[in-house]
């Protein structure tokens, strides 16, 4: 039996292999006003970011003003690219399948943005009135709130729950919230999560047996 009585999944690059697409139309558009950056400078600086921390950093890349839309135009350009290409991460409807205590999703995109990748990879069935959205309060990580917000909707308190995370920031919104944070290093390019994590694990498949 798990320690645990709750799991609180991140949702981009923890259910949903979703940072490589948004970032790359994120990467294009910055680069269409003068920003000259790639997708890893993207992974690097934007990863596990809300979107207006991702604007402000980019208008400094760029040799003309942002217009007022990007954040509109972005969601329209990546919500098209998400129906184009996005998939679950490799394992993890098992895991959500096999799961015998409570879970759900907190993340720092938009709850539409949430319930869209969910619904492409064939898991919103999986978090029907789970979701949780740091949009929703106003408030990102690594501000630890939107986890204190799911922990608490679902009945449990911090120390009772478990956060499966894939960005700095947000092992950190854990931590500073109280939470058992496991980083998931699939994709931890930079090598930053291991030093901060409670734990790490670079396969889906083992996070059964670690709870």
């Amino acid at each position: 039996m798990s320690k645990y009585k709750c799991v609180i999944f991140d949702c981009d690059g923890v259910l949903v292999d979703s940072e490589p697409i948004g970032n790359q139309v994120l990467v294009d558009m910055a680069n269409s006003y003068g920003a000259n950056i790639d997708l890893a400078y993207a992974i690097k600086h934007f990863k596990g970011s809300f979107f207006e921390d991702c604007k402000q950093k980019i208008s400094k890349l760029t040799n003309v003003p942002i217009p007022d839309t990007f954040e509109v135009d972005y969601r329209k350009n990546s919500f098209e690219a998400f129906k184009i290409g996005i998939q679950p991460i490799d394992g993890v409807k098992n895991v959500l399948d096999n799961l015998t205590i409570p879970f759900c999703v907190a993340s720092s995109g938009p709850e539409n943005k949430i319930k869209l990748n969910l619904e492409l990879t064939g898991l919103l069935t999986c978090f029907e009135n789970k979701i949780f959205s740091c949009y929703t309060i106003k408030k990102y990580k690594p501000d630890p709130a939107i986890f204190i917000l799911a922990a608490k909707t679902m009945g449990f308190k911090p120390e009772e729950c478990l956060v499966i995370e894939d960005s700095l920031s947000g092992v950190r919104a854990a931590k500073n919230g109280g939470f058992v944070v496991f980083g998931f290093t699939a994709h931890d390019y930079n090598n930053e999560l291991k030093a901060e994590a409670t734990k790490t694990f670079d396969d889906m498949s083992n996070l059964l047996k670690m709870l």
